[in-house]
Formats: C-alpha cells, structure tokens, sequence
C-alpha cells in the first residue's frame, strides 16, 4: 500500500518537492542570516560597489533556491523583501560596529528580482 492509500500527504501534496534544493536553500538563509546579523563584517574588493554585489547575492540566491525547492512564492517572497528594509534597520540600530543604508536595502530588493529571475529561467531550463 502506498502513501496515498494509507491517507498520508507526500511532499509533493503540501508544496515543497522533495529535491537537492531544499538543503541548498537551508544553507544559504543560514548564511544569509550570519552576513546580515553578524556585529562586524568587512568587505572590501577592487570597486565601491562590491557592497552591493554581496546585497544582492544574499538575497537572490536563496530566493531563486527556495523557488526551485519548491517553496510557494508567497511565503518566500513577502518574508524576502519584507526583510530586506529591516535588516538594515536592525544593523543601524541594534548592532555595534554596523550601519544601515538605503541604498543596501535597495540592493536586497534587487536580488529578490534577481533570484525569481534565475529561478524562473533555471526552472524553465530544467524542463525542457
């Protein structure tokens, strides 16, 4: 007897499919969350903009992770970007030795879009 028969949901019925992107998801909100919330971080490279780059990467790759994981959109997304504008509030209020910007919070947003765009087209590549 099967998992239907006996009544049970497989995971596939409550909307996350059982698949390698779930556990690269799990990774990555952790190191989102160490980035973010860490009391010091440095991060320097050739160009001023690679604060940015970073923002931007910290918030695509989990999105675009969770979608191919099969997360719905709706509980990753709001939960994304909502998180983007108070993250840097946290990091200029509460945390020593860190600062907010806007213009990181914009870069977060960014990588929302960016990582709904990678998912879509790697979702879509991953059919064909």
């Amino acid at each position: 007897m099967g998992a239907q028969e006996l009544g049970e949901t497989t995971t596939e019925q409550r909307g996350v499919a059982r698949s390698p992107w779930l556990w690269v998801f799990v990774v990555l909100v952790v190191a989102h969350l160490c980035a973010l919330y860490w009391p010091r971080i440095g991060v320097e490279g050739p160009v001023t903009w690679t604060d940015k780059v970073v923002h931007v990467l910290l918030f695509a790759l989990p999105a675009a992770a969770g979608l191919l994981a099969g997360l719905r959109p709706a509980y990753l997304l709001v939960p994304l970007a909502l998180h983007a504008p108070l993250s840097e509030l946290v990091q200029h209020f509460l945390l020593p030795n860190r600062s907010g910007d806007p213009w990181d919070a914009v870069a977060d947003l960014s990588g929302v879009v960016v990582g709904v765009t990678l998912a879509v087209v790697g979702g879509t590549r991953l059919r064909w």
